[in-house]
């Protein structure tokens, strides 16, 4: 067991490590925190709903841009290791096919968490703001976190990427901590992004499983397409059959339960704050977080099936 997941995770941290030197993830990480500027500009506009409106804009971009992160990474990863016939070294040597499959989800799943780890704190670190916390206080955090991180990246010259992983987990706690003054909306902040997680858990294993077999592009038109489907499982499920006809329906209704049902992780804002009696939100996202490695499991052990036969020539 001890060599499985010694392969499993030197194929997973480097694929973070690669991941990470990505000009997108950039890209989307300073769309991500420009986004939880612009919260504090609307924010502005409402009627003392100031750090609602910063918490639901914050829970929605970190949804939103973890599924694209998935997206992107996970079409492009494995066909990079064909393009650059780096994936032959890789298999000659013992290690399985699955394993190799096994540990691109990981080091994308690492990658992914990393940044909704950091969104996070900053979503939390802009609540903390509309809360009344004084500006040096907030301000103070963000630059001694980036200090530590500056220096300890300094000296762990050949392990500096993987600082950032625990580094993300520790600012997203002091944040939380700073944001005390909003309870109900820093867990609602809190319960988003690990539904997020388990959603993106999800789209990553679909992502995997195309990639497994077809084109980066072909691979996120798919992916794409199972997520627009997920997102509207509840929709499908319950089409009128006055408007669309039986036939229509009855597809729809039986595609709805072979498709992710995603929208179970974007649940009511009202869910999540607690205020469903029949429905505690953690309870809610225990079983929501079991659903996600249900399925993600099934999809990535039909990913290995699929990939243990590719032919790269």
């Amino acid at each position: 067991m001890a060599p499985l997941i010694a392969r499993v995770l030197a194929i997973a941290l480097n694929t973070y490590r690669e991941a990470v030197r990505a000009r997108l993830l950039l890209g989307v990480f300073g769309v991500a925190l420009a986004t939880c500027a612009y919260s504090l500009l609307v924010a502005t506009l409402s009627l003392h709903n100031e750090v609602r409106v910063v918490a639901d804009l914050g829970a929605a971009s970190m949804s939103l841009y973890g599924v694209l992160i998935a997206v992107v990474l996970g079409s492009t990863s494995l066909y990079r290791e064909l393009e650059y016939r780096t994936i032959f070294p890789i298999l000659s040597r013992p290690i399985r096919r699955w394993e190799y499959l096994l540990g691109k989800y990981f080091g994308t799943m690492l990658t992914v968490a990393t940044f909704l780890a950091v969104d996070t704190a900053a979503v939390l670190a802009m609540v903390a703001l509309e809360t009344g916390q004084p500006v040096w206080k907030v301000a103070g955090v963000g630059a001694l976190s980036i200090a530590v991180l500056g220096v300890v990246s300094w000296r762990a010259r050949y392990s500096r990427v993987y600082v950032v992983v625990p580094w993300a987990v520790v600012l997203a706690v002091a944040f939380w901590l700073i944001a005390a003054p909003a309870p109900e909306e820093r867990r609602l902040v809190l319960a988003s992004v690990i539904l997020a997680t388990c959603e993106v858990a999800v789209v990553t294993a679909v992502t995997t499983l195309c990639s497994s077999f077809t084109s980066p592009f072909l691979t996120a038109i798919f992916t794409l397409g199972i997520f627009l489907l997920g997102r509207s499982a509840d929709t499908l499920a319950h089409l009128p059959p006055r408007v669309f006809g039986g036939g229509v329906v009855r597809f729809f209704r039986g595609l709805s339960h072979v498709v992710p049902n995603l929208h179970a992780f974007v649940p009511a804002r009202t869910l999540l704050l607690g205020h469903v009696a029949a429905q505690p939100v953690w309870p809610y996202v225990g079983i929501s977080a079991l659903y996600a490695a249900c399925y993600a499991t099934v999809l990535l052990a039909l990913a290995s099936f699929v990939f243990r036969y590719r032919d790269f020539a």
